[in-house]
């Protein structure tokens, strides 16, 4: 038995935003407006919200979201006493306005709610509706049923999460990522990349997320490189939108891995960008996942799969799995991905590093159990 569950509407393409309109127009008039992307991108798009006669307010997102900084969007909603939650922006925009539309419907406070260092209650009712305009290729954060929260007193990021959270809308319009910065596109794109990969070698693998898991993994592998190098490459930004939008479907359906079991602890603790940890973590992770695999479970079908992964990022039908875990370190390499020493992280952090990530949901999906010597070899290999 498995279960496949996601944003009620997905809108997909060039000029979406505005074909959106009609729909958005119908979750009321009042309208909380979480802004992420650039101001001069931005405002043509709020204006056009306007003219529909929805009357907005908007909230400015300044970094991630915290605790402090999503209660204050939520003041701001009910000031407004907004209907409706629409996110404009990357992913932090995005679970601002998912977290604010679930605490706007729910009785208490976040840490009522939140997971590992809050009650981890259940959310009763539904969220407001939310409507999720991605302006990056990355978190998948569209479709996604959470939003991930920095606690900088814990050192931690954590999640609210809850079916109710799933958008009611998601417009995914790959015109609004032709203007993100090659460094951004790069660090994007990599957790784009990872959470295409990870759910298809999960333990909670389904056959509906593997076949959208196989899309994603070869558009990214066409595309990647190319929508960094060239920013407007549309056709490689509307690829690299498809792998986002795939890895926030099969994340949300499917669960993730190791790279993410470490990339909240990593985040919390050292404020290092969470899509460039992705990236240096992937290969290493690969590579210990493919040999404890090897070791331990020889006839685990995750063995297959990393062959897959090889044929369909290389486009070589003989690829070997260490041809898919070659291909992500050039990848880093040429995005100019640097090592996890960067951002202050030291052999010396290794063991509360490794004991935070144990606690990561992310890390339950993972195909094999990893020891702590395998967890700290991932981290020495991404150093």
């Amino acid at each position: 038995m498995f279960e496949f569950a996601t944003a009620t509407r997905i809108m997909f393409g060039r000029g979406s935003v505005t074909q959106a309109l009609p729909a958005i127009t119908q979750f009321g008039v009042r309208a909380l407006v979480v802004q992420g992307f650039a101001e001069q991108y931005a405002q043509p798009i709020l204006d056009s919200f306007k003219a529909e006669g929805i009357s907005l307010t908007v909230y400015r997102v300044r970094g991630e979201p915290t605790i402090q900084s999503v209660q204050q969007a939520i003041e701001s909603a009910r000031q407004h006493q907004a209907e409706m939650v629409i996110a404009l922006g990357g992913g932090s925009a995005i679970d601002t306005a998912k977290a604010v539309a679930a605490m706007l419907a729910n009785p208490g406070e976040l840490l009522d709610y939140l997971e590992v260092v809050g009650k981890g209650q259940t959310l009763r009712n539904p969220s407001l509706p939310c409507i999720t305009i991605p302006t990056t290729s990355g978190t998948g954060s569209e479709v996604t049923r959470n939003a991930v929260l920095e606690v900088p007193e814990k050192s931690v990021k954590v999640s609210l999460r809850s079916a109710y959270m799933l958008p009611s809308l998601a417009v995914v319009d790959p015109e609004l990522t032709l203007s993100l910065p090659p460094k951004s596109t790069a660090s994007s794109g990599l957790d784009a990349l990872t959470q295409v990969i990870e759910p298809f070698v999960s333990s909670k693998a389904n056959p509906l997320v593997s076949a959208l898991c196989r899309e994603g993994i070869q558009r990214a592998g066409r595309s990647l490189r190319r929508a960094v190098f060239d920013g407007g490459d549309y056709p490689a930004r509307e690829d690299m939108a498809i792998a986002s939008l795939i890895g926030g479907l099969a994340l949300a359906n499917a669960g993730l891995g190791a790279v993410h079991g470490f990339a909240a602890p990593l985040g919390g603790m050292f404020h290092a960008p969470h899509g460039a940890i992705c990236g240096r973590l992937l290969p290493a992770v690969m590579q210990v996942n493919f040999d404890a695999l090897q070791e331990r479970e020889p006839g685990h079908p995750a063995l297959l799969r990393y062959q897959e992964i090889a044929i369909l990022l290389t486009g070589d039908t003989a690829a070997q799995p260490q041809d898919a875990i070659e291909w992500v370190n050039e990848t880093c390499s040429l995005l100019d991905v640097p090592g996890l020493s960067t951002y202050g992280i030291a052999a010396t952090d290794f063991p509360a590093i490794v004991e935070k990530a144990r606690q990561a949901s992310s890390m339950k999906a993972n195909p094999i159990l990893l020891s702590d010597a395998d967890l700290t070899r991932v981290l020495l290999m991404s150093l």
